[in-house]
């Protein structure tokens, strides 16, 4: 697949800051730009047009982004939407950085044995997601109010018109979205709304090119355009959300009316740290992708990855080992603030990261990685992550949005409601509430947020001004991918669609795994040689956004393997 690259003109004029609106009005004032057009990058080339649509009107880089998530609801279904959430990372060309949290929340009649069954032990992992049991108060739509309300310039209704076109009029089947379909019937199909959308009369997935429209999509975006989020959370539609969960929870402490209507996006600080000279930032907790990335580059910075270069068996076994010791600290660790002391700020401390460096040998394997703080309480029991989108915007006015939005594994909890899914969100929670004793940290409770992986990222240089826009998709390689592109970039000098084009090792564990059909296929005798004894290549998911500022212009990339395309405005 070809790569995907765009470079605008350099513009000669000033930085100027973005102005903020309210949700009801744009802002008339046009400061001076830096940039002569700004760019998106996204996982569907039409979900990208929709934000370079927005620019074009003068949108900033908030109000693109959010029209990029709507976008993905409609040519993306099985990845992310607004039946999920997500979260936002949004920086200044000057290093400002604020993050905000859309992640889904349990319904607040949840306890700790929400998937135990009646003698204690946990329900199949396909027997809780397919119900309403895994579906989470979804997020997205309050993050776009939130975001929208401090940073938009043009009017809520226009970010929805590229989506309801689509939905309306209708949109191109991809290779990509058949075969999920293909891997994925019981879930896609598991509402008859589901089935008869994505499936022709004969059950058979519809076939590549086939036009697709989902009228009842276009009407509920129609509906959130006209009237506001509350038409989801307080409003019109709120009262069927509700009960279409409860309907389908197999217990009476479903998700209520009012578990919806409470909900908000919440500001959370921002988690920075530095890697050589660049100054990285990220979302902390209830993400592990900060804290995990952080870590990963961090117990890196002692070893010369530079001269050893991407050809090296050598880097790649440090990154291997790196990763070990980040996974251990973000499985022991990483859950929602909101209910756990999470010790954010140690688990990135340069002191501690040097400590944990000084585990790793450049000749041999650690026999096992542990977590490096003496803390309880311990990990738990959570199914791996599958689905996710990613998407970057920088604007004409240097501000970027770095946004990561999910609704979890293909396809969610294969519930439909008003043209779209609802996540699963709820099983990124431990299903076991306790090990050895102790409580774990990312048990279930009502209104506590689950853990993930989703690692939006904003990279400054050494004179503070933004750099790079970046973050990726694909489960719990998600901080993986982000840490081995920012390695490709700030170590090895790749431009940034050849840093994404990068393989993938992913070593969360005592297992390695690395991406099949790469060059890394060929090194697994030489990591086996020092000392990892479960190396596999495999398929992994790979899906990878990002946005470059470099000598004055921008310049966006999609991860080769994937659909994704960076558009200009």
């Amino acid at each position: 697949m070809p790569r995907h690259f765009f470079l605008p003109l350099i513009a000669s004029l000033a930085l100027g800051a973005c102005a903020t609106a309210p949700a009801t009005a744009p802002v008339t004032a046009n400061p001076p730009a830096q940039f002569e057009k700004g760019v998106v990058s996204a996982a569907d080339p039409r979900a990208a047009e929709a934000g370079a649509e927005i620019l074009r009107k003068g949108g900033s880089a908030t109000d693109a982004a959010i029209a990029v998530m709507v976008a993905l609801t409609v040519v993306e279904p099985q990845s992310s939407g607004i039946g999920g959430g997500g979260f936002f990372v949004r920086g200044t060309a000057d290093g400002k950085v604020e993050t905000l949290d859309g992640r889904e929340a349990a319904p607040s009649a949840a306890t700790p044995d929400w998937f135990l069954r009646p003698d204690g032990k946990p329900l199949g992992y396909r027997d809780a997601v397919m119900s309403g049991l895994s579906v989470g108060v979804p997020g997205n739509i309050r993050l776009a109010e939130e975001a929208h309300r401090r940073h938009g310039r043009i009017a809520w209704a226009e970010l929805f018109e590229p989506a309801i076109r689509l939905a309306r009029d209708g949109w191109e089947v991809t290779d990509r979205f058949h075969m999920f379909l293909g891997i994925r019937p019981k879930s896609a199909g598991h509402s008859a709304a589901g089935k008869a959308l994505y499936f022709d009369e004969t059950g058979k997935p519809l076939a590549v090119g086939t036009t697709l429209k989902n009228p009842e999509l276009a009407a509920t975006l129609e509906a959130i355009a006209q009237s506001g989020p509350e038409v989801i959370h307080e409003g019109a539609l709120t009262p069927a959300l509700a009960k279409h969960i409860a309907d389908n929870t197999p217990h009476d402490r479903a998700m209520t009316q009012g578990d919806i209507a409470r909900y908000r996006a919440k500001e959370r600080a921002p988690l920075c740290g530095k890697y050589r000279v660049y100054r990285v930032c990220g979302m902390g907790p209830p993400s592990s992708g900060a804290t995990t990335v952080l870590a990963i580059l961090g117990q890196l910075e002692p070893f010369d990855l530079a001269s050893l270069g991407a050809e090296s068996p050598i880097a790649w076994h440090l990154f291997a080992e790196s990763q070990r010791l980040a996974y251990a600290d973000r499985e022991r660790f990483l859950a929602d603030p909101d209910f756990i002391a999470v010790p954010t700020l140690e688990l990135v401390e340069p002191t501690y990261l040097a400590k944990r460096a000084a585990l790793i040998d450049s000749k041999t394997t650690m026999v096992t990685a542990e977590p490096g703080l003496d803390l309880p309480p311990p990990d738990g029991m959570e199914p791996p992550e599958n689905g996710t989108s990613h998407f970057v915007v920088i604007d004409r006015w240097g501000n970027a949005v770095s946004y990561t939005s999910t609704i979890e594994t293909a396809f969610g909890s294969g519930l439909m409601f008003g043209g779209f899914y609802l996540n699963n969100e709820l099983t990124d929670f431990s299903f076991l509430p306790e090990k050895d004793g102790q409580l774990i940290a990312n048990r279930i409770e009502g209104g506590k947020r689950p853990r993930s992986s989703m690692a939006p990222t904003l990279v400054f240089g050494p004179d503070g001004k933004l750099v790079l826009a970046i973050g990726a998709a694909g489960g719990g390689t998600i901080p993986v991918q982000v840490a081995r592109a920012l390695i490709g970039f700030i170590d090895w000098k790749l431009p940034v669609d050849e840093a994404l084009a990068l393989p993938v090792l992913y070593s969360p564990g005592d297992t390695v795994s690395v991406e099949q059909g790469s060059a890394l296929e060929a090194m697994i005798p030489a990591l086996e040689a020092l000392g990892h004894a479960k190396v596999k290549a495999r398929r992994l998911p790979v899906k990878g956004n990002a946005v470059v500022v470099r000598a004055g212009a921008l310049a966006g990339a999609a991860d080769p393997r994937s659909e994704g395309r960076a558009i200009s405005e």
